[in-house]
């Protein structure tokens, strides 16, 4: 897909986005990348609670970033209390009793549903969240322009028709894409609806397979088995932390697997459009330096991620049936 389309469609979803309420902030890692401390004393020791839905690359990478982004801007003091739910709501309730009564100076939230937690348990500690798709949906901003609260971070929104464009490039006859989600997963929902909308203007029907946990991811991948001409993972952790079963079902149907980020192709999916989660994790850090030298949350929009890029893994493409066309080799950035 031509560099030119691809940010089209990108302008054009988060303009449709905008319509809907959820408004791009300051659009980029520019704003805060390149914004003073303000007064912040950076010696000063500081704790910072960071809670995670997930073991995952991705997810890992955002962290780190985030780390790396106020070693950057000097806070060399920093006492960090890592914590992952590993899917477990009941865990991502109790990690956020535990971060509200512990007095931190500030609380990061990577992914929706352990923001979602933590924002529910605390109302005055700062709170920046990563990898977010809609934070307006999940009750999060009402404005992200104008975050009123003690929440503001960074999305992980992206556009989802370069990933269904795949399955057409892959297959000109194709007429279906199963997507496997979890439906208590708002930001999987959100996605889904969007995926929805974007295949049926692209002549396609989305069929859906949904997965409570990661034990179930497997049977919902095979229960797409010879009803669609493609299977896509976008954006949901139950399904990214199985991903190697939807791989299994994929190779041994000859379906090809599309994905909504460079991990996952990595682990095994044909192809897929991606952040980088390291970046989009240095953009929630220089938001946290705001915060702690002196800047009011509500003068830090929340920002989107940019840079969408393609990842192609010709193994995996070849065991899914797949040969992958010069220009998509071409425009890749990430080959495996």
């Amino acid at each position: 897909m031509p560099r030119a389309f691809k940010l089209t469609l990108l302008v054009a979803l988060l303009a449709i986005v905008a319509v809907a309420g959820v408004i791009a902030g300051c659009g980029g890692d520019g704003d805060t990348e390149s914004s003073p401390s303000a007064s912040a004393d950076t010696t000063k020791a500081y704790k910072i609670g960071i809670t995670q839905i997930v073991s995952h690359p991705a997810l890992d990478a955002a962290v780190e970033g985030f780390k790396a982004a106020l070693t950057e801007k000097g806070f060399s003091n920093i006492t960090y209390d890592l914590q992952n739910a590993e899917g477990d709501m009941a865990t991502t309730a109790s990690i956020a009793q535990k971060f509200a009564a512990d007095g931190l100076d500030l609380i990061l939230g990577v992914a929706t549903p352990t923001t979602q937690a933590v924002v529910k348990a605390d109302k005055t500690t700062p709170i920046v969240f990563t990898a977010v798709t809609d934070p307006v949906g999940a009750g999060l901003v009402k404005d992200p322009e104008a975050p009123e609260a003690n929440v503001t971070g960074v999305s992980d929104l992206q556009p989802v028709e370069p990933i269904l464009e795949l399955a057409k490039q892959f297959n000109p006859d194709a007429k279906a894409v199963g997507i496997v989600y979890n439906a208590g997963e708002s930001n999987s929902v959100y996605i889904v609806e969007a995926a929805k909308e974007a295949a049926m203007q692209m002549g396609l029907e989305l069929v859906e397979a949904t997965a409570s946990n990661s034990s179930e991811v497997k049977a919902a991948a095979d229960s797409l088995v010879g009803r669609v001409d493609a299977i896509a993972v976008i954006g949901d952790n139950t399904a990214v932390t199985a991903l190697e079963a939807i791989v299994k079902v994929c190779q041994e149907n000859k379906i090809p697997l599309l994905a909504g980020d460079t991990d996952s192709v990595k682990r095994g999916a044909a192809a897929g459009y991606g952040f980088d989660y390291a970046d989009l994790g240095k953009q929630a850090g220089y938001q946290a330096a705001m915060i702690l030298g002196g800047t009011p949350i509500k003068d830090i929009p929340v920002e989107y991620a940019a840079d969408l890029q393609l990842s192609v893994n010709e193994t995996a493409a070849a065991a899914q049936g797949v040969t992958l066309s010069e220009d998509l080799l071409a425009e890749a950035v990430d080959k495996y």
